[in-house]
């Protein structure tokens, strides 16, 4: 078991932790003061009394109830609104039935076209995810899916990225694992491009920061050209400004800082890693999550367990 956080917490530290070095973030469970604690216990009050919270679901943990209070600074009015919002989103979108039984088969031909993919994870233990907007054909993605059908499978990754990604890289790294570390490739992107997929961009967006809150951890945005400032002028009001302080602009001198994050053997070569898994890294799903996709535990002195090539 860790070491008690430095200052005294009024919740206790997950069970299950075995990296001796863990220290949770300020609003994460073991490292609460006593007012986000009662804010918390208010918090699940009175959404069970309107209906919205059931004790025991399993999506309704204390780890995440807190991120949305997180997402809204311990603000309990604005923290509900966004959760009661967010059940009514969950109902309205049909979360539960993409779950159960969406399929993807065209993942193969959009995989060509703009790949979006979750490949091992970084030195913190977070799973990676890889977008690479640069290979965008417009007119061939739109051939092989549509908006709705990439929208459904973000929702469907989201929950997967929950559910399964998350767990499976707690258990590894020995300690709670809660954000990604995201690579946003603009390598050859043109205005048009990005033009075209704008409004799934800011639909994608929208779906991130306010229906799964706070699973942002590192964030690059690689091989940014010139033009740049434009688009980011357009999207940055979008985000929340906590949000905007995670995101690191880099242009094509990136590689020293991404293997500084993430080790070589987690990262594709194209990114300047020494990874090649079989078929393609951005088909090959590996991870903890995924053992068959190539990855294995070992030891790592600095953080505990993670996983590698």
């Amino acid at each position: 078991m860790s070491e008690a956080p430095a200052a005294a917490s009024a919740s206790a530290l997950p069970e299950g932790i075995t990296d001796p070095n863990y220290k949770p973030l300020p609003g994460q469970l073991g490292n609460l003061t006593m007012i986000q604690q009662h804010t918390l216990e208010k918090f699940k009050k009175e959404l069970k009394e309107e209906g919205y919270y059931t004790e025991g679901e399993p999506r309704m943990s204390d780890a995440t109830m807190l991120r949305f209070l997180r997402a809204r600074k311990f603000d309990l009015a604005k923290a509900k609104e966004m959760f009661i919002d967010n059940e009514k989103w969950r109902k309205d979108f049909g979360v539960d039935e993409i779950v159960k039984n969406f399929d993807f088969p065209e993942l193969p031909i959009v995989d060509k076209y703009y790949p979006q993919y979750y490949h091992k994870n970084d030195k913190d233990g977070r799973p990676v995810y890889i977008e690479r907007l640069g290979l965008l054909d417009f007119n061939a993605l739109y051939a092989a899916t549509t908006q709705e059908r990439q929208l459904k499978r973000l929702v469907l990754e989201y929950e997967k990225f929950l559910n399964e990604r998350l767990p499976a890289c707690s258990a590894a790294a020995g300690h709670p694992v809660e954000t990604s570390c995201t690579i946003f490739d603009l390598h050859n992107v043109s205005l048009t491009n990005f033009y075209r997929v704008k409004d799934y961009v800011m639909k994608a967006v929208e779906i991130g920061q306010n229906r799964y809150p706070e699973c942002m951890g590192k964030f690059y945005i690689i091989n940014a050209p010139f033009m740049f400032s434009g688009v980011w002028a357009m999207i940055k009001p979008w985000l929340d400004p906590v949000t905007v302080a995670k995101i690191d602009i880099i242009g094509s001198g990136y590689k020293d800082k991404l293997l500084a994050q993430i080790d070589a053997e987690n990262l594709p070569k194209e990114f300047g890693g020494t990874c090649s898994c079989p078929g393609g890294c951005s088909l090959s799903d590996a991870g903890p999550w995924n053992p068959a996709g190539g990855s294995k535990v070992v030891e790592s002195e600095s953080h505990g367990k993670v996983l590698s090539a």
